[in-house]
């Protein structure tokens, strides 16, 4: 049980241990496994608050009800799980800054702020557009051979590598 308290896991484990929630995934509920519709299902529960019934209206939140669902208790036991896994390992600390990000951008805890910010929008937008995120179609999507998910995926890391390379060489 030694791998329990390691704070940086093999990616060979974790992604056989990601295949296998897959599995089960399919196996118990029948859908695959993601969670990005779940903030969707949120930002409509927080406008429900404010506007009332007039949010189930919309023809978006007609189609993506704005409820706790499955994949809403998926994000809340990854987040669940990251504490306990963090305090298993020895690992909780409280920290804005990243190293990485300090060395290269300083450590101003606005523009960090900011800037999480606006790539969470952008992460966001990119994963309603594309009809799923990471999880959707880089594991559940390229699982069912989908032609879609492979080119999402591709995309994901092609962006992904542009984009690091772009803050860390460019703007650095």
């Amino acid at each position: 049980m030694e791998i329990i308290t390691q704070v940086n896991w093999s990616p060979y484990a974790a992604g056989i241990g990601i295949g296998i929630l897959t599995w089960f995934t399919f196996l118990i509920s029948g859908k695959p496994f993601a969670c990005s519709t779940s903030f969707s299902r949120s930002s409509g529960m927080i406008e429900k608050l404010i506007r009332g019934s007039k949010v189930e209206k919309k023809a978006y939140y007609q189609k993506t009800k704005p409820r706790i669902d499955w994949q809403w208790m998926l994000v809340l036991g990854i987040v669940i799980g990251a504490f306990i896994s963090a305090i298993i390992s020895g690992d909780l600390r409280g920290q804005w800054i990243p190293v990485l990000w300090a060395s290269a951008f300083g450590d101003n805890i606005i523009v960090r702020l900011v800037v999480a910010f606006i790539g969470g929008i952008f992460i966001g937008f990119g994963a309603r557009w594309a009809g799923g995120c990471t999880s959707g179609h880089g594991i559940s999507g390229t699982l069912q051979l989908a032609v879609s998910s492979w080119i999402a995926a591709i995309c994901f890391f092609i962006g992904g590598i542009i984009t690091a390379w772009f803050l860390f060489n460019i703007i650095a």
